[in-house]
């Protein structure tokens, strides 16, 4: 069967980007145009010549325009399939021209809840006509080209024009998957709406749906097919930011950079700047500092060697002294909230080096959804938006934390929410010194961050590590005294904790003979 001859199509578009020029293409071809509303006038506006949806039905725009393309004249003429005798005979028996190209965009549903409008502004902003028509025409990709999309407006003229007035079978078949997909993002979003406006806490059905940002080289490993995504979440972080300079980013790139900036977001740039530096999705060194510079050189104190090839997120504009301090070791991406037209001079002599930019830094108390694959399903939890100056802090041992040890274990019990479990975090004025990430023991985790304190304090030809006087952090409860007593034995004077084990008062009991200062949160922060 020879390809389908475009005579008629159907434009109705809220986006209307490219549309006149699209139109006039295909009135150039002898193609019969048909438009709804703002679409119509538009073209109607630019000089062509349109049928109107109400000259095509008979039938007028009614109910504020929530009714104007749901009529048998429009939906016969997509669903059509040529060549079967019954669909024939109803289609001349009703006077029903068929409708083989079809081009819409919906209202824009998810542009409208972004805004931050009100329920009922979103709930008109809900789509009827367009999804049914694109569903309808998708179905029928047989006969008709759909384009849900204005980019694909050059690819499917160049084929009209070089067939003799239609598109070929590959390319309907690959529209109709992605008008497909887009009607069900569509719908995903409403329904995450709904979900987020009635609060509901476990969805019956969960769709999770973005838009493709670009394919990527490979996975975790080179074996590996990967891709980028965008969900649409109004949040400021990797998937907004933009690449100043330095190749596309990895996988794995990807995903350092966002588990980076989530830490800083930890620290608004108004409470002083603050440097963390990731390496495979953990820190190895957050810091605050009187100037970002100092940050940075007391976050890269704590693990210089981990910090090699490593990921830095700031949480205030990149100036020009810390661009000089950054430059001096190998590093593969900076993300900051903007940076000076000096900073930016000096890292463009490092070519391999990737700059993200982004217009703020991401609110840490903000909700959300995180999602993770399993076997046959995946798991969905809301983001861990407890912030620490938000708990209710209870002193629990004899002896009460100093101002300066409060300060630091608060520090320290921010960055502990950012590394993977068990985690202990060692800090002392204001910059971690020791951390312990992803061990099945806690008290190895504890052992592990004074053990790297060690290290550093040996490079850097201390006598003492910094664990010495520092306070530290445990992302949950110790469920035996033996990891605070190895917090101890590192030189550690205060800890914070969530509490909550069994064994709650035995380790107080061990706090106050060792003469540590305790803290209990109340709030785990697991990372997995």
């Amino acid at each position: 069967m020879s390809e389908p001859q475009i005579r008629f199509a159907l434009l109705s578009l809220s986006d209307k980007t490219g549309a006149v020029e699209f139109a006039r293409a295909l009135a150039d071809l002898g193609i019969t145009l048909v438009s709804t509303g703002g679409t119509a006038v538009l073209l109607a506006n630019a000089g062509l010549a349109i049928v109107t949806v109400e000259m095509l039905t008979g039938f007028p725009e009614m109910l504020d325009g929530r009714v104007k393309t749901l009529h048998p004249r429009v939906h016969a003429g997509l669903l059509a399939a040529r060549g079967n005798a019954e669909h024939d005979a109803a289609m001349a028996a009703n006077g029903i021209a068929e409708i083989s190209l079809l081009a819409v965009n919906l209202y824009p549903f998810e542009g409208t809840v972004a805004s931050g409008a009100g329920y009922h502004d979103c709930v008109e902003n809900i789509d009827v006509g367009g999804p049914a028509m694109i569903r309808a025409a998708a179905k029928n990709h047989d006969r008709v080209t759909v384009l849900t999309d204005a980019a694909d407006y050059p690819k499917v003229l160049a084929e009209i024009e070089g067939s003799s007035g239609s598109t070929t079978l590959a390319t309907r078949r690959h529209l109709a998957a992605k008008a497909f997909a887009r009607v069900a993002a569509y719908d995903a979003a409403i329904a995450a709406w709904f979900a987020s406006e009635l609060r509901f806490e476990a969805p019956q059905r969960f769709t999770l749906s973005g838009s493709l940002v670009k394919p990527l080289v490979y996975g975790e490993n080179p074996h590996q097919r990967a891709a980028f995504y965008a969900t649409g979440e109004r949040r400021e972080g990797v998937a907004t930011a933009r690449l100043i300079q330095g190749k596309e980013l990895s996988y794995n790139n990807i995903n350092d950079t966002d588990a980076a900036f989530e830490l800083v977001a930890e620290f608004p740039a108004e409470t002083g700047p603050v440097t963390a530096i990731i390496k495979h999705a953990n820190p190895c060194g957050a810091a605050r500092g009187l100037t970002l510079a100092e940050s940075y050189r007391k976050a890269l104190a704590c693990d210089p060697v981990s910090a090699f090839g490593g990921v830095i997120a700031l949480n205030q504009p990149l100036d020009e002294e810390t661009a000089l301090e950054i430059v001096k070791i190998f590093t593969e991406v900076i993300i900051a909230p903007g940076a000076s037209d000096a900073a930016m001079a000096i890292l463009s002599a490092k070519k391999n080096l990737r700059l993200l930019l982004t217009d703020g830094v991401p609110s840490a108390r903000a909700e959300g959804m995180l999602v993770r694959s399993v076997s046959g399903g995946f798991l969905a939890q809301s983001r861990d938006s407890r912030v620490v100056n938000d708990l209710d802090l209870k002193v629990v041992t004899k002896r009460a934390p100093s101002d300066q040890e409060l300060t630091d274990l608060k520090f320290a019990f921010s960055v502990c929410k950012h590394v993977k479990s068990n985690a202990i975090v060692y800090v002392k004025n204001g910059a971690t010194v020791g951390v312990g990430a992803g061990q099945m023991s806690r008290v190895d985790s504890a052992r592990i961050a004074a053990w790297k304190a060690q290290d550093a304090a040996t490079t850097a030809g201390l006598a003492q590590p910094h664990t010495k006087g520092a306070v530290a952090a445990s992302d949950a409860f110790f469920p035996f005294a033996d990891g605070l007593l190895a917090i101890a034995e590192a030189g550690a004077t205060a800890i914070i904790q969530p509490g909550g084990s069994i064994r709650d008062a035995e380790i107080i009991a061990a706090a106050d003979n060792v003469d540590l200062a305790m803290i209990f949160t109340g709030t785990r922060h697991f990372k997995h």
